[in-house]
């Protein structure tokens, strides 16, 4: 999200808390807040997907279901079609 949103957002805020807020204004805070809340989760998606576990072995440990993401991203050298 661009710095510039983030800034809108929390202008929006304070001027809810001071005075309150116009239909039109309440209707792009909540558009705002929404962008703001997808883009972390795709952030926070893509970080658990890029995950590997390995045990104190060395072994890969990576749940099979997090492992099938990663082929169909090419993720770790994952590659569709691989069972690795």
């Amino acid at each position: 999200m661009q710095q510039e949103n983030i800034k809108r957002i929390n202008a929006l805020a304070r001027k809810k808390k001071k005075e309150g807020l116009t239909p039109s204004e309440l209707e792009e805070q909540a558009r705002l807040r929404q962008d703001y809340i997808e883009g972390y989760r795709r952030s926070v998606r893509a970080h658990i997907e890029g995950i590997k576990l390995v045990n104190e072995e060395g072994k890969d440990v990576t749940p099979e279901k997090l492992k099938e993401i990663q082929r169909q991203k090419g993720l770790h050298g994952r590659k569709p079609g691989d069972n690795s």
